[in-house]
């Protein structure tokens, strides 16, 4: 690792972990050598996660950045070692199905590390059996080998990482309790310990499932729940003796059996065994127990027998020669998880300086680090981070109820087989439109996200959907999928819909300055009379795209954005001068979408002002009464279709509703739901931000390069202007075989090698075909190249975009 110049900021790291290691080293071998990490434990082994951590390392994830986490973790660790002892040791991984629902899985996982980069195979039971002896092949559809996986010897990676950021300038400081945060006019000052107080510029919380205890001596919200996992160690197998040395403790791969919630991995003449299948246990950090007063260490809870009893059966189903052993020794570990699963990363708004890097496993820390550790020192990270942003969340998913509840039930379903669309159960329905009602009478089929209940369908479409000819799809992409979705989307086509566009974040921005604050962080020109619509680009310094927005100047002093995320919201905030005001007004106000070729036959009779194409532009906007109901309504469409969004206050979203369904019976209107519309959307080539396009691709090679305007400045411009050759290109692809379909992220194959892989897709009811984007090396229209799916190699062909009319003649009619 290369060093920069030294940088004279004061870093103090809370925790001493994996992961507070892992950052100095990172730190300070970017010049930031001002740092100080304080532990509440001895060192260096201090008590927490780290210390008892079994050091599994799979990188395959459906996360493309978790799995970049994890390959820095490998990579990292296999460079490291402490008296001769390697801190990673290369044993492989394996993951068997005793289901066919596993092993079709296993296919789709092999699928994603093709696309992510990572080396993998699908074995036979027999080659699984040639990797573990013990194991019953009997009961085996195959397995899933990834031979870069292995073992992280955290406590070995601590202690070298701590060493090499020592000789760097970084102090490491054992037995500090941490009692709280200082802070002046918002930002950061120190950190008090009951040792003494320490100033700094920066706070990093690396505290593990101590984490909320740290945020709230900071008054930052930190959304983790420490649940308590149970680990076990067998006596000594006759299986294993003389097998391993020692030193290195195991040979054989990591082994996982998801379908009974269990991993393995060899103790010299032992084996581990990681349970996940019995109840959420979860700890309350407040109350654990500090290092001199815990029976083990604080992070080592007793082990519950009766709860490992199931498992110890199923793993001498997996593992006959177990049913000669026993449980030697075991222990309810604790670590942490959160409301989506993802680390929290990141620097708090309400306390400039105070950063996070919790809910992190072993097994993604180094990369997590080094993440963090470029977000400090270069103002962004190299990897795209906005699935581990702390601003992620809703305010809804903040409680400590909710935290609680989607925690636990992440903790269930770890290890389980689960649907790219599959929503948690509980708690629902938490956030609703007003429209809610109405859709379930017209019996909508909800799906969550965000916290929003969110239509896909509606079974009073039902009817329409006789009579279509559609492809019989697999199990796997009919699942949260109907044909009535093919329905809707050709009445869109051919009629008129309503859609429920509520979810979709909308923020306020007002002020005498907000004009030249709004021009200045986006691409587009703004600077535009009232009643104009523009679609923008939030780029970072580097180019990168944090969002795209949809920016309507209602007066000459306010603007309503259309956005993504809360982190949307955070980055103008951060960046708003005084005198701009930034608020999210999304749960207190409403929206439909009505699209279709009659959408101004609809509308137009409910109001007095002009909706003709000459009297009401496309990307224009206007305030209107539709019947009794004030809207902002905006031409735009997102399917590719006529009409418009109507924005109106919660309170009267209802009446709206209600109104435009009663005006819209003579001539067929539907309510629509997401399906359909992500068919039509792509359909059309319409990117959807953090699926087809983050801040790790630039505007040019993700093909919205049209809302750049060369002429003015603005955040990341110079980075654009470098004009950096493009190696790759947001590609719209065609399926050949009309019965074929895709969902997103599946490696795509060019000349027999991986080159790209899968953003989004959907059958395109229109073309009859499904549509697929990806990221792909430049490629000329007409190549063929195939898509894996499930192990299968699909055929499919770059298109031209837009698929669906090209000269834009159904819009702006």
């Amino acid at each position: 690792m290369s060093r920069t110049p030294a940088n004279s900021s004061r870093v103090v790291v809370i925790g001493a972990g994996i992961v507070g290691c892992s950052l100095a080293d990172e730190l300070t071998a970017r010049g930031w050598t001002d740092v100080t990490v304080l532990e509440q434990g001895p060192l260096p082994a201090p008590g927490g996660s780290t210390s008892h951590a079994p050091g599994l390392v799979f990188q395959t994830s459906p996360s493309k950045t978790m799995t970049e986490f994890a390959a820095y973790t490998v990579q990292k660790f296999g460079s490291l070692e402490v008296d001769g002892l390697p801190c990673f040791n290369p044993v492989g991984g394996l993951e068997v199905a005793t289901t066919e629902a596993r092993w079709a899985d296993l296919h789709r996982k092999a699928g994603l590390a093709a696309s992510w980069g990572v080396r993998g195979e699908l074995l036979t039971p027999r080659q699984c059996k040639r990797l573990w002896p013990m194991l019953d092949e009997t009961v085996l559809h195959g397995g899933f080998h990834t031979p870069d996986d292995g073992l992280a010897r955290a406590l070995l990676a601590c202690r070298s990482q701590m060493e090499r950021a020592a000789r760097h300038g970084a102090r490491f400081l054992e037995r500090h309790t941490v009692t709280g945060i200082e802070r002046e006019n918002g930002q950061v000052t120190g950190v008090v310990t009951d040792r003494g107080s320490f100033p700094a510029d920066h706070v990093v919380s690396a505290a593990g499932f101590w984490g909320p205890v740290i945020g709230a001596m900071a008054g930052v919200d930190v959304p983790l729940l420490p649940l308590a996992h149970q680990y076990a160690r067998t006596a000594p197998l006759p299986e294993l003796a003389g097998v391993n040395d020692p030193r290195t403790e195991a040979s054989r791969p990591i082994l996982r059996f998801q379908d009974r919630d269990l991993y393995f991995r060899e103790h010299t003449d032992r084996i581990g065994i990681g349970s996940y299948a019995h109840r959420p246990m979860p700890v309350d950090p407040f109350t654990v127990a500090a290092f001199d007063e815990a029976p083990v260490m604080p992070s080592s809870l007793p082990f519950t027998e009766d709860d490992f009893a199931p498992s110890w059966q199923d793993s001498v189903t997996l593992l006959p020669a177990l049913g000669a052993s026993e449980v030697a020794e075991g222990f309810n570990g604790v670590f942490s998880f959160t409301p989506d699963g993802m680390p929290v990363l990141g620097e708090s708004r309400a306390l400039r300086g105070f950063w996070l890097a919790e809910a992190v496993w072993v097994t993604h820390s180094a990369g997590v680090a080094k993440a963090v550790a470029e977000w400090m020192t270069d103002g962004r990270p190299a990897t795209d981070i906005h699935e581990c942003d702390l601003h992620r969340f809703e305010d809804a998913q903040r409680s400590p109820a909710y935290v609680a509840d989607r925690g636990a039930q992440n903790f269930i379903e770890v290890y389980d087989v689960l649907h790219p669309l599959q929503p948690m159960e509980q708690p629902r329905p938490l956030r609703t439109s007003p429209f809610h009602a109405r859709q379930q009478q017209l019996g909508a089929y909800f799906l969550e996200s965000g916290g929003w209940e969110r239509p896909h369908w509606y079974e009073a479409n039902a009817p329409l959907s006789e009579g279509l000819r559609l492809p019989e799809r697999d199990a796997w992409s009919a699942r949260y999928w109907s044909p009535i979705a093919a329905a809707e989307a050709k009445a869109t086509r051919e009629k008129v819909a309503l859609y429920d566009m509520t979810p979709l974040r909308r923020l306020e921005v007002t002020g005498r300055g907000a004009l030249d604050f709004l021009d200045r962080m986006t691409t587009n020109n703004l600077r535009k009379k009232p009643g104009a619509v523009t679609y923008t680009l939030l780029l970072d310094e580097t180019g990168g795209i944090r969002s795209d927005l949809t920016v309507a100047r209602l007066a000459p002093d306010r603007f309503q954005v259309g956005a993504n995320s809360p982190a949307d919201l955070d980055w103008l905030l951060r960046h708003a001068p005084d005198g701009v005001e930034v608020r999210d007004i999304t749960s207190g106000t409403c929206c439909v979408g009505v699209w279709g070729p009659l959408a101004r036959d609809l509308v137009q009779p409910l109001t007095r002002d002009d909706f003709s194409h000459e009297g009401f532009g496309y990307f224009r906007a206007k305030h209107t009464h539709l019947g009794h109901v004030p809207v902002t309504a905006m031409r735009l469409s997102y399917v590719g279709e006529l009409g418009w969004e109507l924005y109106t206050t919660a309170d009267l979203g209802l009446r709206l509703w209600d109104t435009l369904w009663e005006a819209g019976r003579e001539l067929g209107v539907i309510a629509a739901g997401r399906s359909a519309f992500n068919s039509l959307r792509l359909e059309k080539g319409y990117r959807a931000w953090g699926a087809d396009m983050t801040a790790e691709h630039d505007p040019h090679e993700a093909g919205v390069g049209f809302a750049v305007r060369a002429d003015k400045e603005f955040v990341g411009r110079a980075a654009l202007d470098a004009n950096r050759p493009l190696t790759r290109k947001l590609t719209a692809l065609l399926l050949d075989d009309p019965a074929a379909n895709v969902l997103g992220k599946e490696p795509v194959y060019l000349g027999g090698a991986p080159a790209g892989y899968v953003t989004s897709a959907s059958y395109g009811y229109t073309l009859g075909r499904c549509v697929a984007y990806a990221w792909l090396p430049p490629l000329a229209t007409g190549t063929g190249v195939h898509i894996e799916y499930f192990g299968e190699k699909v055929p499919a062909t770059v298109a031209d975009e837009p698929l669906f009319d090209p000269k834009m003649t159904r819009i702006r009619r």
